[in-house]
């Protein structure tokens, strides 16, 4: 039978998770355009527009630590905590917006802080997915859960764009606060799983665990299984090579490439979500699929289709070519997601995915060198210049890994 896109649903964590992401992802969408749109209007800088796109990412060189804590206290406790801190954070922007106090430098300051945190959101919540859901629904839970952002971008970019065009900066933060806060009640309604390792000592008297042994623990186990080691230089690399055009930049190719305001920002980030979106359902009620030759196919053909779109010069045909850089990016990153997940024996899931978020340093890297670039050589080389690299260098770990991720009985690839 083909799978059900609701089945995951049936589990009532997962009616509780699911809303408590999407609330969270919708948030997340809101401010990246808001502050995105207000730092360049204020600044006219596309320097300053990539280091606010890159202070969101501040927290990746300490993601493995999250997952340290979560398999510690609990993924739910851990993500209920963080949820948490968004909504202060937040709060603050706005109480500073509707005092008339906002300015560029207050923004980078409470992005940096928020960054500490909210690069580890997407890995907690994936290993919270994870442990509450059976292995054999990983598929279709991942894929549906991965709609929260899908579907999060389209109405967050949409409704971010109005807000503010409407209403002003301060008012649209009044809504994300509340986001955050709803967010965060959903998460605490997660029965909390038993948490694998104990901070405590044993009952046999047992020296308490390290938390540095538990993070080299992780380090070395994704590094020491080929195929997670793979699907962890594959993510490195699009997050260095082609994230940069979707997350960051969007503001600059509305404003400087198309010539556009806030609401043709809104249906360039929207539609790029649709294509991520429709990725996500087709996964989720698809049976029998190989993942990790999926991987592959998919991460190729995001980097074309972002070779396309560094020509195009009107927005029909940006909008349409977004799409399809959706779809794909959204089949390529489900699968790496499974591969790692179903490869993680339960007690490393938190580290496994720290070790995942560690390597969204690469966008960061990425958007400030794009960022230079394009101020010198422009945008079209420079996205030119990403493509091309990111399709040869991923031609080549496919090649080096090809008998764990291309051969039909390479685990990686069990139906």
């Amino acid at each position: 039978m083909r799978p059900s896109a609701l089945a995951p649903f049936r589990t009532r964590n997962y009616r509780f998770q699911w809303p408590a992401d999407l609330l969270t992802s919708w948030a997340f969408e809101m401010e990246t355009l808001i502050l995105g749109w207000y730092v360049l209007a204020e600044t006219g800088s596309v320097l300053l527009l990539t280091l606010l796109a890159s202070l969101n990412y501040t927290g990746t060189l300490i993601a493995p630590m999250f997952g340290v804590v979560g398999d510690r206290i609990g993924h739910r406790d851990l993500l209920a905590m963080m949820r948490a801190a968004y909504a202060v954070l937040a709060a603050t922007l706005m109480t500073l917006a509707l005092t008339g106090l906002l300015s560029p430098l207050y923004v980078l300051i409470i992005v940096a802080v928020m960054g500490l945190v909210r690069p580890s959101d997407l890995g907690v919540r994936g290993a919270l997915v994870a442990t509450i859901m059976p292995r054999g629904q990983l598929i279709g839970a991942i894929s549906v859960s991965r709609t929260t952002m899908d579907t999060a971008r389209i109405a967050g970019a949409l409704s971010g764009a109005g807000l503010l065009a409407a209403l002003g900066i301060g008012p649209a933060y009044i809504a994300i606060v509340t986001l955050y806060a709803i967010s965060t009640t959903l998460t605490l309604c997660v029965v909390a799983p038993a948490t694998p390792h104990p901070v405590d000592e044993g009952a046999n008297g047992a020296p308490r665990r390290s938390p540095m042994r538990d993070l080299r623990e992780g380090v070395v186990y994704v590094w020491t299984t080929p195929a997670m080691r793979a699907a962890i230089w594959i993510a490195f690399l699009a997050n260095l090579t082609a994230y940069p055009f979707s997350n960051g930049l969007l503001p600059y190719i509305a404003r400087e490439i198309y010539r556009t305001g806030q609401t043709g920002l809104g249906y360039l980030s929207a539609s790029y979500a649709v294509g991520s979106l429709v990725g996500s359902i087709v996964l989720s009620v698809t049976g029998g699929v190989r993942i990790a030759r999926l991987m592959i196919g998919a991460t190729i053909l995001w980097y074309t289709m972002l070779l396309v779109f560094a020509h195009l010069q009107t927005m029909p045909a940006a909008i349409a070519c977004l799409l399809l850089v959706g779809f794909s990016q959204s089949l390529c990153m489900i699968s790496l997601a499974v591969i790692l997940m179903r490869a993680a024996s339960e007690h490393f899931r938190g580290r496994v995915m720290g070790v995942r978020m560690l390597v969204i340093y690469g966008l960061p890297l990425g958007l400030l060198a794009a960022g230079a670039l394009i101020d010198e050589v422009g945008f079209a080389a420079t996205a030119s210049l990403y493509a091309v690299a990111g399709l040869a260098l991923m031609l080549g770990i496919a090649l080096h890994w090809r008998a764990d991720l291309w051969h039909v009985h390479a685990p990686a690839n069990v139906r």
